[in-house]
């Protein structure tokens, strides 16, 4: 490592590992994800990430709450939170743990070209993504050679723009809304008009792959209805289609679906 000419030596930077945490449950971490979080001399979450992935960071680790919620965003003027940077620039390594993937919904591909600009190496590591995790949580199939052979993906936070929303939603296959649990009336209303019959199946998954993980199940026309009356907590994620209709419980969920059923 080249000295400046005052003679004090540089310190080399850290490098930023975007790591995707998953769905929610430890177990579906990936292998790598693990053994950089096992190791990590800093960790900056989401506030979507569960403690219990948190807990395997090592005691000694510093853990930096990074979040940015939807109503309480506090860092929209940076692509990527400043402490992220601070500790790469003093030469700290920094696993950044973001929900899902980093680059599906979760601002990693803003946050690496933000790396990029400042000459802080990074890398990505992937991770099931939250509709991926929800869905295959809730037995529900996001592709069916009988009904559905796409997928599209929507973040709910366009709800309000009915004909830019309207314009991303395929005639056919599965819908999937990130984020939409305060706005489901809006998302239906929208997706009925972009030319979905009310009556197709919907699912609202909330807190998937966790131990208090709920299903909601209805239609377009009163998915929302229902999810109010069930007091549904976030975050969710929104299944639209007649993959929906598919989903198949096994032999164990039958039975505790039966006896829920009979109080």
């Amino acid at each position: 490592m080249s000295h400046r000419a005052d003679g004090v030596r540089p310190v080399a930077r850290g490098k930023v590992w975007l790591v995707g945490a998953g769905p929610g449950d430890p177990d579906l971490l990936t292998v790598r994800a693990h053994r950089l979080l096992s190791t990590a001399r800093v960790v900056a979450f989401d506030e979507l990430v569960s403690p219990g992935i948190l807990a395997i960071a090592p005691p000694e680790a510093e853990l930096v709450p990074v979040g940015r919620r939807a109503a309480g965003c506090r860092h929209h003027e940076a692509r990527i939170h400043p402490v992220v940077v601070e500790r790469a620039l003093e030469g700290k390594d920094v696993v950044r743990l973001k929900g899902g993937d980093p680059f599906v919904f979760g601002r990693g591909g803003e946050e690496a070209e933000e790396l990029a600009a400042v000459g802080v190496p990074f890398e990505v590591v992937p991770g099931i993504s939250a509709a991926l995790g929800a869905a295959a949580s809730a037995n529900i199939p996001l592709t069916h050679r009988e009904c559905a052979s796409s997928v599209t993906f929507v973040t709910a936070h366009a709800a309000g723009d009915h004909v830019g929303m309207a314009s991303r939603i395929p005639p056919g296959g599965t819908l999937v809304f990130y984020m939409g649990l305060g706005r489901l009336e809006e998302i239906c209303a929208t997706v009925i008009a972009a030319g979905r019959n009310a009556e197709t199946p919907a699912a609202l998954v909330s807190r998937a792959t966790l131990g208090d993980e709920r299903i909601v199940s209805g239609t377009l026309a009163d998915i929302a209805v229902r999810a109010r009356a069930a007091s549904v907590e976030g975050p969710a994620i929104l299944l639209v289609g007649e993959v929906v209709a598919r989903r198949v419980l096994s032999s164990i969920a039958r039975v505790a679906a039966a006896r829920a059923a009979l109080g």
